[in-house]
């Protein structure tokens, strides 16, 4: 069964309504098949990024870049993913008060040099989530999760 594996940072009330957005996009009952696996940024292990078919990544930007949190992932994954996950599809939303697109281009720098395959555009939220912006979060999450299944 292909698995999707959600990374995410979630230290804020608007990061936990996206994060819950998209996880319930990706368990729909019209998506069948697909495992999905969460993961905090920094519980997420290099055996959980090896086992996963795809990723949804979640972060908060701080001072214009993506959490620290989940830059150690990346750093913890980067070198032992580096050559087996390659065009694994991938999806990304972003919440902050300002200065988004510093942790956007960050993490998609990240995710272009292990290869993976951007699966929709990513989900930017400035300042708190509005119904299109949660409706926006769960269409990723059953895009990315649309996306392994068989």
């Amino acid at each position: 069964m292909p698995r999707l594996l959600i990374v995410h940072h979630t230290p804020s009330p608007g990061m936990q309504a996206m994060f819950e957005a998209v996880v319930s996009g990706a368990t729909t009952p019209e998506i069948s098949g697909v495992e999905v696996v969460r993961r905090p940024a920094l519980a997420a292990t290099v055996p959980d990024a090896l086992e996963a078919d795809g990723y949804i990544l979640g972060t908060p930007a701080n001072i214009g870049y993506m959490s620290g949190a989940l830059k150690v992932f990346f750093d913890l994954i980067y070198y032992p993913c580096l050559d087996s996950t390659r065009s694994r599809p991938y999806g990304l939303y972003v919440h902050g008060n300002e200065g988004t697109e510093g942790a956007i281009r960050a993490v998609e720098s990240i995710t272009t040099g292990l290869g993976w395959t951007k699966a929709a555009e990513p989900v930017n939220v400035l300042g708190m989530p509005a119904k299109a912006d949660l409706e926006a979060c769960w269409e990723l999450g059953a895009t990315v999760a649309a996306s392994l299944m068989a």
